[in-house]
């Protein structure tokens, strides 16, 4: 498992980057049985900008637009709000700018957002997120009493084991990714050197047949994102101890950059390493 310079941007989204797996997930979760012969188009963005804020499944099936995002961390009060400005994005891609000038309504696909939160905080397994939940108070010389012109609804499901069973047996993939992420914090636990930590939780996995096929496909890719990953966490971690807000973005912004300039596994560790103690340093 030698490091490479070819990367995708997490586990989550190479487990999930085909139209089958992709299937599975959207019936899981929203209790229906997509056909096989459905078709569905992936169009996750790849920008640096949204990459460094969201671990991301973009796909459009049935006239839906459907956004997935994986949040390893606690549950961003702002989640909404950034989703909103991630869908923006997407709706540029899939439609013509130019029709929008026309006099004929151009229909678009229907928008379904949803969170798959495995963070180690305690949250519950399901809860639902409102854009409007962020809107200023308006003044007493308005109305504020009239709803919001604009709302964007987010789901969250709690996917850590213990949660949610119905869901996760309704999805292997999802219910092997949620088994997978818990042996690799395991494992870290028990394992000082991270890089044995990870070899050996992915190791276990195969072993006992979790995610197996995919980890023997993917085992360099995955040894890779999970060093990244890891990296971006602890980067995070400082910058909080720091008084940071945007501690986590800020590391997964710097990672992806590296990634992007062609600097191994290796190289950015000792980057990062560099980063956090001047930090504590300061």
């Amino acid at each position: 498992m030698a490091a490479n310079r070819q990367y995708k941007d997490s586990v989550f989204s190479l487990l999930f980057s085909n139209p089958d797996t992709i299937r599975g997930l959207y019936s899981a979760l929203e209790g229906v049985s997509l056909p096989p012969d459905i078709p569905i188009t992936i169009n996750t963005l790849s920008d640096v900008i949204f990459k460094g804020q969201i671990n991301d499944l973009s796909f459009t099936v049935d006239n839906r637009l459907i956004m997935i995002a994986e949040h390893q961390s606690t549950i961003n009060p702002n989640a909404a709000l950034r989703i909103l400005m991630y869908a923006g994005r997407v709706y540029e891609r899939i439609i013509d700018r130019y029709k929008i000038y026309r006099s004929t309504l151009i229909t678009i696909p229907r928008p379904e957002f949803i969170v798959l939160y495995n963070g180690t905080a305690p949250y519950p397994d399901y809860t639902i997120l409102r854009l409007s939940d962020a809107f200023a108070e308006a003044s007493s010389l308005l109305d504020a009493g009239s709803a919001p012109c604009l709302e964007l609804v987010v789901k969250v499901y709690n996917i850590n084991s213990g949660h949610n069973r119905e869901l996760l047996e309704r999805c292997g993939a999802l219910k092997g990714y949620s088994a997978f992420v818990e042996q690799v914090r395991e494992h870290r636990k028990a394992i000082a050197d991270k890089e044995l930590a990870f070899k050996e939780a992915v190791k276990y996995c195969i072993d006992h047949n979790i995610l197996g096929d995919f980890l023997a496909q993917h085992s360099t890719e995955v040894f890779n994102m999970l060093l990244t990953e890891w990296n971006t966490e602890e980067w995070g971690e400082v910058c909080r101890e720091e008084g940071h807000e945007q501690g986590r973005e800020e590391g997964q912004n710097t990672v992806l950059n590296l990634i992007r300039q062609g600097y191994t596994v290796e190289q950015i560790e000792a980057r990062l390493a560099d980063c956090c103690a001047s930090h504590i340093k300061q």
